[in-house]
């Protein structure tokens, strides 16, 4: 297996992390997770805008212009031979002494690697369950941190209660997911949070907005109520693995019929026609 690491690509078992990267001990950098089919990097260009966006909100210097990297990363899947998963990116600050401020003289570390398969999409079959729980997170969730220690221990509690997803609340309105981004549908409007500090703007979450006209759906983004979201017709998630997740109840309450709704299933087949038009073999 090989890895990209900064400029150049190596053997993964030549790698090893300075027990001062700043990734390490302060969770000091971003990332970003591509989904890839039959060689193909899925809304690329996107996932790049966001990378270098959060480099730029926490003031990290990438070491690559957009157009080196994607070079980089296209000879990494050619290496491996990617057909279908997974490119995994991650920036730190660099190594340096342990201070809290920024230290001069650190130079970013870049790592991307391949994982090859993904998440079975069962749930726009069968839908699934999620509880919420408050939103103790900071308040710049926008950038695609490292700091995921709020996401993790939400999501450890949905699992420890046989559910897929944690749904944030805060301040009594819905936000997001521990790793999703959640929408509302009713009376043929589509809700979700706004793309602000409280939310990480999911390109999955831009790509499904973009589908919503092709279903006749209405779009609102506003903050949702936990009660309203509970009344909602339907309600799903969206991610980069997943895509879209129906949400069949909600903290052991039935959403809508309990059963996978129609719009979330037009939005999953309008979702697959997309990916089908950049794959090569289906064009």
């Amino acid at each position: 297996m090989y890895i990209l690491v900064n400029e150049g690509i190596i053997p993964k078992s030549s790698f090893s992390i300075d027990i001062e990267d700043r990734g390490y001990q302060f969770g000091d950098g971003i990332y970003e997770m591509v989904k890839v089919f039959e060689g193909v990097l899925f809304e690329w260009e996107a996932h790049l805008e966001r990378l270098f966006r959060s480099a730029r909100e926490l003031r990290i210097a990438i070491s690559m212009n957009k157009e080196e990297l994607t070079k980089q990363i296209q000879q990494l899947i050619a290496i491996e031979n990617l057909r279908d998963g997974y490119i995994y990116l991650q920036v730190t600050r660099g190594v340096a002494a342990r201070v809290h401020h920024f230290p001069e003289g650190a130079t970013s570390v870049l790592v991307a690697y391949v994982k090859e398969g993904g998440e079975v999409r069962k749930a726009e079959l069968t839908g699934i369950h999620v509880i919420t729980t408050e939103d103790i997170r900071w308040q710049r969730v926008d950038i695609k941190s490292l700091n995921l220690l709020g996401n993790v221990l939400a999501k450890q509690k949905a699992v420890e209660v046989g559910a897929q997803e944690a749904v944030f609340v805060r301040d009594g309105f819905v936000t997001e997911c521990s790793s999703s981004n959640i929408f509302g549908i009713k009376d043929g409007v589509c809700y979700t949070h706004p793309a602000n500090h409280f939310i990480l703007n999911g390109i999955t979450r831009q790509v499904v907005i973009r589908l919503l006209e092709k279903v006749s759906l209405e779009l609102e983004e506003t903050p949702m109520t936990l009660e309203a979201l509970y009344e909602m017709d339907e309600v799903f998630i969206t991610n980069t693995g997943q895509e879209i997740g129906p949400v069949i109840d909600i903290d052991g309450r039935k959403i809508g019929t309990g059963e996978v709704g129609e719009y979330s299933r037009k939005l999953s087949s309008e979702f697959q026609r997309l990916i089908d038009s950049v794959v090569p073999s289906k064009q």
